[in-house]
């Protein structure tokens, strides 16, 4: 197999583990009922002008399965990482202290859990036309290798190996959504 198919096949291999990291980072973000730091982290406050996640401002701990604790660590900062909560679509009330942020995450009625497993599958599904846009492009390179004079059977090998890669990385998707469905799921 020459050099060049074996570049493409490591850069397969490379860009669908991406994927299937992109795709479980995405869904850690889905809350299952429990608190996860995950859930707020990403959100933008404005700090000083410019749009920085909470993570970058505050502490964000978990006291419990059922709460978030958001400490700043400029106290000026409550207002805005209160008001970035409100706006956001998490539907949580936060709660000022003194010098922090208390969210409480209620129980998930039967209705949201449904929903939040629609939003899972739909990352999922995102997950899997990355992983087949990243196949297709390869066997478009392989293909052009195979015009500029490289063997036919060396292409196709690596094209069953491409297609291997992805049956792979498609099933850890699916592992990834099997598992986040049943914990959404469970009550």
């Amino acid at each position: 197999m020459t050099e060049e198919i074996q570049f493409y096949l490591s850069e397969a291999e490379e860009s669908m583990q991406k994927a299937v990291q992109h795709t479980n980072s995405e869904l850690t973000k889905i809350r299952a009922g429990k608190a996860s730091p995950a859930m707020v982290e990403d959100l933008r406050v404005d700090y000083y002008g410019s749009p920085t996640p909470i993570s970058q401002v505050a502490n964000i701990a978990v006291p419990d399965a059922r709460t978030l604790l958001i400490k700043p660590w400029e106290k000026n900062m409550l207002g805005e990482i209160n008001k970035a909560i409100k706006n956001s679509d998490l539907n949580l009330n936060p709660l000022q202290e003194a010098d922090s942020i208390r969210l409480n995450i209620p129980p998930l009625t039967e209705e949201r859990r449904r929903d939040l497993v629609k939003q899972v599958k739909h990352e999922t599904e995102a997950g899997k036309v990355a992983i087949r846009n990243i196949r297709k492009d390869v066997n478009d390179s392989l293909r052009k290798l195979q015009k500029e004079g490289t063997s036919e059977d060396a292409v196709r090998d690596a094209e069953a190996k491409v297609q291997k890669l992805t049956d792979a990385h498609i099933v850890k998707i699916d592992e990834l959504l099997t598992k986040k469905e049943a914990e959404i799921m469970t009550i």
